[in-house]
């Protein structure tokens, strides 16, 4: 397993459904009320799917990834840690590698409740390992105040945590720069985290009357001034 990388920076604190929740600038979101630790789209063994595609893309995602989980696990020591959905990329990334790097970051974490909110490549990947130990479940999966989702919708009583999207914001400069960022979309009822997994893709979000958008940038996460 990889060294285990220092956290960036402070988090951001914000309130839904009634809670005080955190942002990480590392694309993760903690409640510290009930120390669950919200990590959506991991998307692991994207990267191989792609390769036995015949693309040239790089290898060393997966265990990058399981690193940067490793490292919010140690700092923040959840009694829980919920996948909301895409844990793999598909059945091609169920390659010896991708499945080793989870078997060791499964053995420094053995005790740690773990559930997988079934997403949309779920579906097509297959559940984890049963060895892995990681429940999983279908949306919605409620906890607290909170709805666990894969795909963004709303919910008749609690507050729904959802991926799916990707979110990302794009900001413009006066000499018509442009920078692309992730970002948590927060609305009523609804919180939309960024993608965890290095290796993937995003939905550009644009702002509007009651969505906050807390882009992740230069190490932190901060807001953009609500329209």
């Amino acid at each position: 397993m990889d060294a285990v990388p220092m956290l960036s920076a402070p988090p951001l604190a914000v309130s839904y459904a009634g809670e005080t929740v955190w942002l990480l600038p590392e694309r993760a979101l903690w409640w510290p009320a009930q120390r669950v630790l919200w990590i959506a789209d991991l998307h692991l063994g994207k990267a191989a799917t792609y390769r036995a595609l015949g693309q040239p893309v790089p290898g060393g995602t997966t265990r990058e990834n399981l690193a940067r989980i490793s490292a919010l696990v140690l700092h923040y020591q959840p009694a829980q840690l919920v996948f909301l959905g895409d844990f793999l990329h598909a059945v091609q990334s169920r390659t010896a590698s991708v499945l080793d790097a989870l078997t060791q970051w499964r053995a420094l974490n053995p005790d740690l409740d773990c559930t997988l909110v079934r997403g949309n490549h779920d579906s097509r990947a297959g559940d984890p390992p049963a060895s892995l130990g990681i429940r999983v479940v279908d949306e919605p999966w409620l906890i607290g105040p909170f709805a666990a989702c894969h795909h963004p919708q709303k919910h008749a009583s609690h507050g729904v945590i959802a991926g799916h999207l990707h979110p990302a914001l794009s900001l413009r400069g006066r000499a018509h720069d442009r920078l692309r960022l992730p970002c948590f979309c927060l609305e009523p009822g609804l919180a939309i985290l960024p993608a965890f997994g290095e290796f993937t893709g995003g939905w550009n979000v644009l702002p509007q009357p009651g969505r906050r958008l807390f882009p992740v940038g230069g190490q932190a996460v901060w807001q953009l001034p609500e329209t």
